[in-house]
């Protein structure tokens, strides 16, 4: 695949324009909507296939299906990010107001650590062949540990990013608006939204280890393994305030990241042995993900309430289910039973 050196300006250039929109759009702190949310998704994703329809037209169906393989894999373990920023904010309790910016900045940093990681990969493989199996071998052992670790969350009481970063850093101890500094007593501090975007820089950079060698099992080519990854982490904002809601619904999710981080690195293992196709590839990976999002879905959902059974009518509502007739005349035979016979009262019984 040759890649004029203008189409890789040209990619970075729609990617900032875009990053410039959103900003512009978030300047103001505001809580974010799930409508809102909604429509930024949308727009991500619509951005993201259109780019992967043109590598389509322009290179044909093999390189098109790869970029898409990788843009779904990647979109898949950026859920798995969702949740644990949701778990960052949450210990850190920022208001949601603040949320955005934080992750504006912090996928602004993803991008750029993820594009050196591309390019230091990318040499590696050029240079030795067979780190690939290294990677394949790295992803296998990932996605085991996924799958046997998938009910523990994130630990920051314990974490080292937090404890360097104030021991080093000076922090106030309060958040001041959207601001990562500010100055106190005529010096310049850090604010805990700095250590925030800190912990989810590095967080970032721990997930990239995983999803970068899983686009590489589907992709050699740096241009795709870049441009998947950019475009697939771009609507992560977005995402998190559609999902981070939900995060209690997709129970098996994290089971079926861990069978795509498997697959493709057993694929990646027999690369010399068997050669499987990438429609093939990503077809499983649909599936799973698929089958994944299904079961958490009804997993979870509420179940219906049961109908009550309707109660013994009561003298009070006799009129309404028309059983007063029966209920005076059973009334009159049991006093007919207990009283003498009496030719007045049996008329007058059988008058009413």
């Amino acid at each position: 695949m040759v890649v004029p050196l203008w189409a890789w300006f040209a990619v970075v250039g729609v990617i900032l324009v875009m990053l410039a929109v959103d900003l512009v759009a978030h300047r103001n702190a505001h809580v974010v909507s799930v409508r809102e949310a909604g429509i930024w998704t949308a727009v991500w994703v619509a951005l993201g296939v259109a780019f992967g329809g043109l590598l389509w037209a322009v290179y044909g169906s093999e390189i098109g299906a790869q970029y898409f393989a990788g843009y779904v894999i990647e979109k898949a373990l950026a859920v798995d990010n969702v949740f644990v920023f949701a778990i960052i904010f949450t210990w850190f309790a920022v208001p949601r107001e603040y949320q955005h910016r934080v992750l504006f900045f912090g996928v602004l940093g993803a991008l750029v650590f993820r594009a050196i990681f591309i390019a230091a990969g990318s040499v590696l493989i050029a240079s030795f062949a067979w780190i690939l199996y290294i990677f394949g071998a790295l992803l296998v052992y990932t996605g085991w540990r996924m799958a046997r670790t998938r009910d523990s969350h994130i630990d920051l009481e314990s974490s080292r990013t937090v404890r360097i970063f104030k021991r080093l850093v000076p922090m106030t101890d309060e958040y001041d608006g959207q601001k990562f500094v500010a100055r106190r007593a005529g010096k310049l501090l850090a604010t805990p939204l700095l250590l925030v975007l800190v912990v989810v820089e590095v967080t970032d950079i721990v997930f990239a280890i995983d999803s970068i060698p899983a686009i590489f099992a589907v992709t050699q080519e740096p241009f795709l393994v870049f441009t998947s990854n950019a475009f697939a982490i771009l609507g992560l904002r977005a995402m998190y305030f559609l999902l981070a809601d939900l995060i209690d619904r997709f129970v098996y999710l994290k089971l079926g990241l861990a069978f795509v981080l498997v697959w493709v690195g057993v694929k990646m293992l027999l690369l010399e042995v068997v050669k499987v196709p990438t429609l093939l590839s990503l077809g499983v990976v649909i599936t799973i993900l698929a089958v994944a999002v299904i079961a958490s879905l009804r997993a979870t959902r509420t179940p219906k309430a049961l109908p009550h059974e309707p109660a013994a009518p009561t003298a009070e509502v006799a009129d309404d289910l028309d059983v007063r007739e029966p209920l005076e005349q059973t009334t009159s035979a049991a006093d007919a039973a207990d009283s003498p016979t009496d030719p007045t009262t049996t008329t007058t019984g059988a008058q009413r």
